[in-house]
Order: C-alpha cells, then sequence, then structure tokens
C-alpha cells in the first residue's frame, strides 16, 4: 500500500483532498494522515504535504462554494418546481445560518467529516460573501492540514521510534496511543457540532 502512494505521489494526495473539499466524500483526511506517516518515513518533506493538503482543500471548497453552491445549487433549485418549494423552505434557513455562523461553520467544518465535504456549497446556497468564505476556508484548511498532517508526523516518527527501540509491541502501543488520541479529537468535533 505504502508503494502505491509513494509512487503516485504528492499530486494524489492534493487531488483527493480537493475532490472530497469539493463535495465528494472521499477520504482526504485519511490520505493527509497517510502522507504525514510517509514524511515521518523520509518519502517526502512535511511542509510539501502540509502545504498541498491546504491548497488541496482551500481549491476544492471555493469550487464547491461556486459551482455546487452559489451558481450551480441556486439553478438547479430554481429548474424544478419540487425543488423549488424545497428551496423556499431551505434556502432561507441556509442563508440566516451563514449570515449568524458562517465563520464558525466554514472553519471548524474543516474537522468535522460530513462538513467538510459539505460546508463550502452550503456556504454559497446561504449567499455568505465570498471574500468572507475565502478568509475562514483558507484560515481552516491551513489549521487543518497542519495540525493533522503533523500530528501523523510525529506519531509515525514515535511509531518508528519505538519500534527501533522496544520491538514491534511498543510500537503497536505507540500506534494506539495516536488512534486514542485522534478519535478523541474527532469526538470533540462532533460535540462542537452538536453545538452548533
Amino acid at each position: 500500500m505504502a508503494q502505491f502512494f509513494t509512487s503516485h505521489g504528492l499530486p494524489l494526495l492534493f487531488a483527493v483532498v480537493m475532490l472530497e473539499s469539493f463535495g465528494l466524500p472521499l477520504p482526504g483526511e485519511t490520505a493527509l494522515i497517510t502522507f504525514g506517516v510517509l514524511a515521518a518515513q523520509g518519502h517526502y518533506e512535511i511542509g510539501w504535504v502540509i502545504g498541498l493538503a491546504a491548497a488541496g482543500a482551500i481549491v476544492g471548497d471555493n469550487l464547491g462554494y461556486w459551482l455546487l453552491g452559489r451558481l450551480g445549487g441556486r439553478a438547479l433549485f430554481r429548474r424544478w418546481r419540487w425543488l423549488r418549494r424545497y428551496a423556499d423552505r431551505v434556502l432561507p434557513r441556509a442563508e440566516r445560518l451563514m449570515e449568524r455562523h458562517g465563520g464558525k461553520t466554514v472553519f471548524f467544518g474543516r474537522f468535522i467529516t460530513v462538513l467538510r465535504y459539505t460546508a463550502a456549497w452550503v456556504a454559497g446556497l446561504g449567499q455568505m460573501a465570498w471574500w468572507r468564505f475565502l478568509f475562514w476556508n483558507a484560515a481552516g484548511g491551513i489549521v487543518w492540514a497542519t495540525s493533522v498532517g503533523l500530528v501523523s508526523y510525529y506519531a509515525g516518527h514515535a511509531a518508528a521510534d519505538a519500534i527501533a527501540r522496544y520491538g514491534l509491541f511498543a510500537g503497536a502501543a505507540a500506534a494506539a496511543v495516536a488512534v486514542i488520541g485522534f478519535l478523541a479529537v474527532h469526538l470533540l468535533g462532533k460535540r462542537l457540532e452538536e453545538r452548533l
């Protein structure tokens, strides 16, 4: 599996994160974690991994904002009567949400699985101002790529060091601690999502 990722390189990471951010339910965060671990093993520079993941997140979210939300989504809702009735109920709520909590939704949406690939087009449908969206989207993408990339990078280093020093069982224990920490971060994200 590692051979597949090392042979296709960083463009694969950029593409997966960008397509997930655009609106396709792909494993963008898993790809970032995988490339962070590969960087810890010396296959890539962690700066490139973080930079390309952040760029993919920003580009994909902006494409989703415009194509699926602002332009495409609104046009689709106007096309058929049954969708128009649905839009008359849903779009005012989306607009109010983006007006009151748009920045928080876009920023923290980067850390919550379902919102990671829906927040951008909801912001577009809700007519959030593009400059405001761009700011919070870029901030969220950079913080997300940096935090997840560095955690996976240092967890990869810790696991490799533990295996070299203490054997395979210690490496498994280090990996288990990393997984527990990762799950704790996701549970915290879900609690934040419930409060929003």
